[in-house]
């Protein structure tokens, strides 16, 4: 490139730099806003963005204790899929999964968005059968999802290693062609621009410390580290604060806080074309766009807010990385983490209302809250704005841990956490 061509980049590169949307610059507060989401992840900017595209004009505040996406949205393993087991579940992350297909579109912004597939392995009669079941039960939904032999796995995924005298021989897989994975700290930002231009007030570093509520029992105002906020409508999409959150306002909900664990490799030229996840030698990967294989390991067994975790907890699931994909054992490992995930009995998350009015919830949703991030946040608004949940949120109200009506996920979690 001639020294013409970088000094016109340079000039484009600062002009941008000028442009660059308010919520990076973190404004001051508003002394009231008619809505006021308390978590900038990927789930609270999305609800944001949905509330002023669908539901204003609405006076809109996004309060990030940190800088935006820096929480569980940076700190997970992107991959996207809609085949769970239960009608209420797979019919929530499959409208995720069909506003996945158009959102950099919608955005205006790249999410790197990437169909490849999700593949999950079947070592045992018994995964045979979970796995089928999960199968027909998709296809009565008119979700994709279906089996494939040993060989038409290999096929589908060529490194990987599918001798039947293997510890953990592969007696087939269950795949889904349209899941696959997404950039995470680009759906942040692209969820804060497309917000950010329909007058959302993005404020980082502004911490949540108290909820005000008045004489009624209704929210009025939150009390953060940037001074008092007044809103009669408060949304709280905070993962792995959330019981905090609730606290203030003097409730207690049904979740439990866990480090959950995961690593990238090196970087490697492509050779990983899809998403392989398996339950029983516990791992899951898939191959990033910068060429680093992105490893999911297990949560700890101990509640905690900590975001390192124990070592032999990736331990073990490089190890089962090994086991399925032995051409792997002389990679390093880059970097590891530890997210906090919110993880309720039934393993699926809480959307609604709460007893305290004006005070909405969106949690526990454990490992699946970065593939649920468009309809989460899709589903999430429209409640916020009607005073009432939307149709595929109504199953996952507070009140089935009083009524029983639980949605239990646990197997369809596609690893043992």
């Amino acid at each position: 490139m001639s020294d013409f061509s970088l000094l016109t980049l340079l000039q484009h590169t600062l002009s941008n730099h000028r442009k660059w949307p308010k919520q990076w610059r973190s404004p001051a507060p508003k002394a009231s806003y008619d809505v006021v989401i308390i978590g900038g992840g990927g789930h609270g900017l999305a609800t944001a963005y949905y509330l002023a595209k669908n539901h204003g004009p609405l006076r809109i505040a996004v309060l990030e204790k940190g800088w935006i996406g820096g929480g569980n949205t940076g700190r997970n393993t992107t991959i996207i899929r809609s085949n769970y087991l239960w009608e209420a579940s797979a019919n929530l992350y499959d409208h995720a999964l069909k506003l996945w297909a158009n959102l950099s579109s919608e955005l205006n912004y790249n999410v790197m968005f990437s169909p490849r597939g999700v593949m999950m392995l079947a070592h045992s009669i018994h995964d045979e059968q979970i796995f089928n079941r999960h199968i027909r039960a998709n296809q009565l939904l008119g979700i994709d999802n279906e089996w494939l032999t040993p060989q038409e796995a290999k096929q589908f995924c060529p490194v990987l290693d599918i001798d039947q005298n293997r510890r953990y021989p592969i007696r087939g897989a269950a795949l889904q062609r349209r899941g696959g994975v997404a950039r995470h700290d680009a759906v942040a930002w692209g969820y804060a621009r497309a917000a950010d231009r329909l007058g959302v007030d993005i404020i980082q570093n502004c911490e949540v410390i108290d909820i005000e509520k008045g004489t009624d029992g209704a929210v009025r105002a939150v009390e953060t580290n940037r001074g008092r906020i007044e809103s009669e409508r408060i949304g709280a999409v905070a993962a792995g604060n959330t019981s905090v959150i609730m606290g203030m306002a003097g409730l207690r909900i049904p979740l439990e806080t866990y480090p959950l664990q995961a690593l990238v490799s090196e970087p490697v030229k492509p050779i990983f074309p899809c998403v392989v996840m398996s339950n029983t030698v516990h791992a899951y990967i898939s191959q990033s766009s910068k060429g680093e294989l992105v490893i999911g390991a297990s949560t700890d067994q101990y509640v905690s807010y900590s975001q390192t975790g124990g070592l032999h907890i990736a331990s073990h699931a490089l190890e089962a990385v090994n086991e399925m994909f032995p051409m792997f054992r002389r990679l390093r490992m880059l970097r590891s983490w530890g997210g906090r995930v919110d993880v309720t009995v039934d393993r699926s998350p809480i959307i609604g209302k709460t007893p305290v009015p004006g005070l909405f919830v969106n949690c526990g949703w454990g490992t699946g809250g970065f593939k649920a991030t468009p309809g989460s946040g899709h589903v999430f608004a429209a409640t916020i704005a009607n005073d009432e949940p939307h149709h595929l949120a109504a199953p996952f109200a507070l009140s089935r841990f009083v009524s029983g009506a639980f949605i239990d996920e646990a197997a369809a979690a596609a690893v043992s956490h």
